[in-house]
């Protein structure tokens, strides 16, 4: 089946919440406890298991002083076992819940990775840049934040932002480790991402693609404003620049 339809079909498990949605922090958060609760319980459920029968079948314990009791002697194979039963019943188990954690955890990578995934009629739009060493952002206004500049990259507080990324010159990635968000940048080509903030504040984005002598230098402020104060910004930038497009040459 083709990956392209895998998006369409998660959307009853989204919408009854067996997918996690929202932030791409949330996302990442939900997929981090689930590994960690179940992995958990297996441990307790092992651990305990194998405390319980070393304690019961001790030396000098009722159970292992048993004289019906059929003790294999040392090099002798063991029969019996339950026909393997237990050994199936075990596998089963194990198989479903394996098999379960995959599939799910695949379908909300595939949420996460999917720039198109619930996308709203209100999100913004911005086209990232990468240039050696810096970061251009263009709005859909034609204004131009270039980190080079000094220029943070604004964005509003509970909105989705949906990036295109590009390059100018050499191949750079562009990241912000804080909001979950990467993207590769690549001369003559783009990629989607998105990522929503749900709270205000200052994150870094970084250049995680070796591109050159001034690559650790490659940062750009990432500032999420409340939406009001974003729009009395953004009233303010339609005519600070002179270019719209940006060149992905």
């Amino acid at each position: 089946m083709s990956l392209v339809i895998w998006p369409n079909l998660l959307v009853p498990l989204q919408g009854g919440s067996l997918i996690p949605t929202g932030s791409r922090v949330h996302i990442f958060q939900s997929i981090y406890l689930v590994f960690l609760l179940l992995g958990t319980a297996v441990g307790i459920v092992v651990i305990s298991y194998m405390l319980y029968n070393g304690y019961t079948y001790r030396t000098g314990s009722e159970k292992s002083e048993r004289a019906d009791v059929d003790r294999p002697q040392l090099g002798e194979i063991p029969t019996g076992g339950g026909g393997g039963r237990h050994l199936a019943l075990s596998f089963s188990l194990s198989t479903i819940i394996v098999v379960s954690l995959i599939i799910w955890t695949y379908g909300t990578l595939l949420y996460v990775s999917n720039p198109t995934a619930a996308q709203s009629a209100g999100e913004l739009h911005v086209t990232v840049v990468g240039k050696q060493f810096a970061w251009e952002f263009h709005y859909p206004n034609g204004y131009v934040a270039d980190s080079s500049n000094g220029d943070p990259f604004r964005v509003p507080v509970n909105r989705r932002v949906q990036l295109t990324v590009t390059s100018k010159d050499v191949f750079h990635d562009f990241g912000i480790p804080s909001l979950r968000v990467k993207s590769d940048a690549m001369p003559g080509q783009t990629t989607s991402q998105w990522f929503l903030a749900t709270q205000t504040g200052t994150h870094i984005a970084r250049c995680y693609e070796l591109c050159g002598a001034g690559h650790s230098y490659m940062t750009a402020k990432v500032v999420v404003m409340p939406q009001n104060a974003f729009d009395s910004w953004y009233a303010t930038t339609g005519n600070n620049t002179t270019t719209a497009t940006p060149s992905a040459a």
